[in-house]
């Protein structure tokens, strides 16, 4: 009876983590096609892995009193509003507006105000629903030291990566430059609270990638086949965004670019939630990639993501950066994630 539960779990999950996502990558491909702002179905993608989770276990645990109710459901509301405004973006007309004496699409505006509200609304219910229901569902913080050790340790190989490809490519005077910008430090110092404001984002694919799909893989695959597997299903997620969002003139090599990336963030990702038990790290550690991007390229914006300029002769060294920071985790013991979270008592 149990495994045939979790079967159907694992339907639902990859039903809706994949299927949504392709589904709503055809309409993503018009968009971009036409030349449309769909800046608002990456914010989109970002959630379906959680709601692959949390459909998954609403229909196949019903009557479990332990269920964070009111916090799924603000996720799945969410989700679907953006949906909702990511079609309509592609069939009404955009228009630029005024924020701060810069144009911005609003399109892309919206979506942000909604991630927004979603994640302080969320928050809420999250905080709402009490210690019991979030360690029953793996959402309570746990293993402080540990936890922030995991997370001051990605911030140092993050900053030596950097440091590495500045130097390496030649730009290491724009990095002092970027040093010297009092905004560097501005935008660096804004993160906390950032992080709050689009937590829900970050959670959404966490929770459905580390929380609930890696333990399953190391089961199914073994510890460390799961955790590179993980990376290569994750990187194949990423493929109407690379497509259609990151780099739409160079689809193919931001896709095995992606590649490289989720299978040596996910090594370290995988270390951090199995050290720490804490599925909030990787949460963390997924904002503070995506966010410090902006922010070490010099541009402070988040649209540096999009259109990006990239070329098959990147990738070698891309590998070989990545691979040396991150990729030696594969060999903790740590990064073994198959355990009961509720098991875990915090500190």
């Amino acid at each position: 009876m149990e495994f045939e539960t979790s079967k159907k779990q694992l339907k639902i999950f990859f039903l809706v983590a994949f299927g949504v996502t392709y589904f709503m990558g055809l309409f993503m491909w018009y968009g971009s096609a036409n030349h449309m702002d769909v800046s608002a179905f990456p914010n989109a993608q970002m959630m379906y892995p959680a709601c692959g989770v949390i459909l998954a276990y609403g229909l196949t645990k019903k009557n479990d009193l332990n269920m964070p109710r009111g916090f799924f459901r603000c996720v799945l509301l969410f989700t679907a509003v953006l949906m909702i405004v990511s079609i309509l973006s592609i069939l009404l007309p955009d228009e630029l507006i005024m924020i701060t004496a810069t144009p911005v699409s609003l399109w892309s505006f919206l979506t942000q105000i909604l991630v927004v509200i979603g994640s302080l609304v969320s928050l809420v219910f999250f905080i709402a629903a009490g210690s019991v229901k979030r360690k029953a569902y793996g959402l309570k913080w746990r293993n402080a030291k540990s936890s922030i050790f995991c997370i001051l340790l990605f911030l140092g190989l993050y900053l030596l990566r950097t440091l590495l490809s500045y130097t390496i490519s030649g730009q290491f005077e724009q990095m002092v430059l970027l040093v010297k910008n009092p905004m560097t430090w501005i935008s660096l110092g804004t993160l906390p609270i950032n992080f709050f404001l689009v937590f829900l984002a970050f959670f959404g694919e966490e929770y459905g990638w580390r929380y609930y799909l890696q333990p399953l893989f190391q089961k199914r695959f073994g510890v460390r086949n799961g955790v590179i597997l993980l990376g290569v299903i994750w990187g194949l997620w990423h493929l109407p965004v690379d497509f259609f969002y990151y780099s739409p003139d160079a689809g193919l090599v931001a896709a095995v670019a992606q590649q490289i990336t989720c299978i040596t963030l996910g090594i370290f990702f995988a270390y951090a939630y199995g050290k720490t038990r804490n599925i909030w790290v990787p949460v963390i550690l997924h904002f503070l990639n995506n966010n410090l991007i902006p922010i070490i390229s010099g541009n402070y914006s988040p649209d540096v993501l999009q259109d990006q300029q990239l070329t098959w002769g990147m990738l070698p060294m891309a590998l070989l950066i990545n691979a040396l920071f991150f990729g030696g985790f594969i060999l903790s013991k740590h990064i073994n994630c198959q355990f009961e979270t509720d098991k875990y008592s915090s500190s």
